[in-house]
């Protein structure tokens, strides 16, 4: 089979402008992911990748109350806000090291 040059570039454009087409569908696809309140929503699947948590370690964050949490037909939702919040809880304040001394005899 052999196609001319005009050809092969004919089918290229159409290629490419299907590509366009894919690219603003999945464009508009993120600009519209779930919020509330005008907040981005994560789901779990979310916070594990973000987190670095086990399911059970999001739930036991859940059962705490130390993690909010919506419920959306049957789904588990978490705002971002609180995710952050919940990160900065999260982290202590930096243990100073205490230097020892030897007492003079």
């Amino acid at each position: 089979m052999n196609i001319d040059r005009m050809e092969f570039m004919t089918w290229m454009e159409r290629i490419m402008e299907r590509f366009d087409i894919l690219g603003e569908h999945f464009e508009n696809a993120q600009k519209q992911k779930s919020a509330i309140d005008g907040e981005e929503l994560l789901d779990s699947q979310d916070l594990f990748m973000m987190l670095k948590v086990s399911s059970r370690s999001l739930q036991r964050y859940r059962s705490s109350g130390k993690l909010p949490y919506y419920t959306i037909s049957g789904k588990l939702y978490y705002k971002l806000s609180d995710v952050n919040q919940f990160i900065r809880d999260s982290f202590s304040a930096p243990l100073r090291k205490q230097i020892r001394t030897i007492p003079d005899k």
